[in-house]
C-alpha cells in the first residue's frame, strides 16, 4: 500500500493554492492534530465547493486549536485490563489492534492514539488473548485502533484465529472505515476475503462495523468492497456520529440511511459526538441531534431506521428514547455497573446540551421509574408512570 496514503498536508494541491497565512494556521492544526488520508478519499472530494462534506471530515479546520474538550471523554483508560484490551461491557471486549487509520478522521474520538508517543495499541497479544480465554462472559470481541485492516493479513490472520479457537468467542468484530477510505485494500487482497470466507461460519460469525457518515462516501470501489465481503460471508453494520457540517440534515441522514439499507447494510448506532479535545466545532447539540436522526426515520422503511441514537458516555452508553417540549428520556442501553441497566432518565430539555454530563445531575426518584431520575416534569412523569 506504499503511496496511498498521504501524511504531509502540504502536498495537497487544494492547501497550496491557499494564502499563506491559512497554510500556516492549517499547519499549525496538523502540528497538534495529525493528518492522514488516501488518495481515494481525496479524489471523492469536490474541492471547488467549501461546503464539500468529505473535505470537512478529513481536512483540517483551525476551529480545532479552541482545545475544548477531553483527551479520553469516555474514560476508556478506567476499562483497561490488559495493555490494548477494553473490558466495560460482560459480553464484550474491546481489542485495539492498530494506531494507524487509512484516515485520521477530524472528529475522532480516539485522537490521543495519533497525538501520543506512548502507545496503547496492543503489540503483544498474549496477555489480551489469555485475559479472553479466562473470561467465559465475553462472547463478543470488537477489533478496534485505529484501523485493523491497515494491518497485513497474516497479521490479521493470526489474532482471528487465536479468537476463533476460544470456544466462548461466538462473534468477532471488525471496527473499519476503509470501506470509505480505501476500499482496494479489500477488492485488492483476495487473501483477505478468504480469512473472511473461512472465519464468518454456522456458528460463528465475522461482523464488519462500518464507518460511513454520508452517502457520498459510498463510491462505486466501495460498493464493489462490500459485495466481495457479503459474499464472503461478513455481516456489515454502519455507524456515524452526527456532525456538523457533514450529516446534520435529515435529508442527508436519510438519504445515507436509505443507501446502506439498500445495499443490505443495516444502520446500526448513530453517535452523539464525543466531546474530545478539538471536537467543538464538530459536534451538534443532543436534541438537535436526535430530532436530526428521527425525522430522517421518517422518511425510511423499517429496515433503515434500525439504528439508535447513543452517547458513550464513561458509565455505558446512554440512549436517548424521546423527547416532548419540556423533557429529554433516556436508558441505558449499555452499561458498565449492571445495576445502571435499570435506570430511565428524565431531564429538563437543554436545547445547548451538546454530551450526557450537561443535564441535570440525578435526583431520586419513586414509582415505576426505578430507584434514579433526573428532575422531570409532572405531566411527563404522569404520562410515563402510565405506560
Amino acid at each position: 500500500m506504499k503511496g496511498t496514503y498521504i501524511t504531509d498536508i502540504t502536498r495537497i494541491p487544494y492547501f497550496q493554492s491557499l494564502k499563506k497565512s491559512e497554510q500556516e494556521s492549517l499547519l499549525q492544526v496538523t502540528e497538534r492534530f495529525p493528518f492522514r488520508a488516501s488518495r481515494h478519499y481525496l479524489s471523492l472530494i469536490d474541492w471547488n465547493n467549501p461546503n464539500d462534506p468529505l473535505k470537512r471530515i478529513i481536512f483540517p479546520d483551525p476551529g480545532e486549536l479552541s482545545m475544548i474538550g477531553s483527551r479520553d471523554p469516555s474514560q476508556e483508560q478506567n476499562y483497561t485490563v490488559q495493555h490494548g484490551l477494553q473490558h466495560k461491557y460482560p459480553q464484550t471486549s474491546l481489542f485495539l489492534l492498530s494506531d494507524e487509520c487509512g484516515g485520521i478522521c477530524r472528529f475522532c474520538f480516539r485522537k490521543r492514539l495519533f497525538m501520543d508517543c506512548q502507545r496503547q495499541t496492543a503489540r503483544d497479544y498474549t496477555p489480551a488473548l489469555g485475559y479472553i480465554r479466562d473470561h467465559t462472559e465475553v462472547t463478543d470481541v470488537l477489533l478496534s485502533g485505529g484501523d485493523p485492516l491497515i494491518l497485513s493479513t497474516p497479521h490479521l490472520r493470526k489474532v482471528i484465529n487465536e479468537l476463533k479457537s476460544i470456544d466462548h468467542v461466538g462473534i468477532i468484530r471488525i471496527g473499519t472505515k476503509m470501506l470509505a477510505y480505501n476500499p482496494g485494500r479489500i477488492t485488492g487482497d483476495p487473501d483477505f476475503i478468504s480469512l473472511i470466507n473461512e472465519s464468518s461460519k454456522e456458528n460463528k460469525k465475522i461482523y464488519i462495523m462500518a464507518h460511513f457518515n454520508h452517502p457520498a462516501e459510498i463510491s462505486p470501489e466501495s460498493i464493489q468492497a462490500i459485495g466481495m465481503l457479503q459474499q464472503a460471508g461478513a455481516i456489515i453494520v454502519n455507524q456515524t456520529p452526527v456532525i456538523d457540517g457533514v450529516n446534520n440534515n435529515p435529508a442527508i441522514m436519510a438519504q445515507l440511511f436509505k443507501k446502506l439499507s439498500f445495499l443490505g447494510i443495516s444502520p446500526y448506532y448513530v453517535f452523539q459526538c464525543r466531546p474530545t479535545i478539538g471536537n467543538q466545532i464538530y459536534t451538534v447539540p443532543v436534541e438537535k441531534s436526535y430530532q436530526i436522526m428521527h425525522t430522517a426515520f421518517k422518511q425510511c422503511s423499517g429496515l433503515a431506521k434500525r439504528a439508535r441514537f447513543i452517547m458513550s458516555h464513561s458509565t455505558g452508553k446512554v440512549e436517548v428514547v424521546g423527547m416532548n417540549n419540556h423533557n429529554i428520556f433516556m436508558r441505558y442501553h449499555q452499561a458498565a455497573d449492571p445495576e445502571d441497566y435499570d435506570k430511565f432518565m428524565i431531564s429538563h430539555s437543554n436545547p445547548q446540551a451538546r454530551w450526557f454530563d450537561d443535564y441535570e445531575p440525578f435526583t431520586p426518584g419513586t414509582g415505576p421509574i426505578r430507584e434514579w431520575l433526573f428532575e422531570y416534569d409532572p405531566a411527563a412523569y404522569r404520562e410515563v408512570a402510565t405506560y
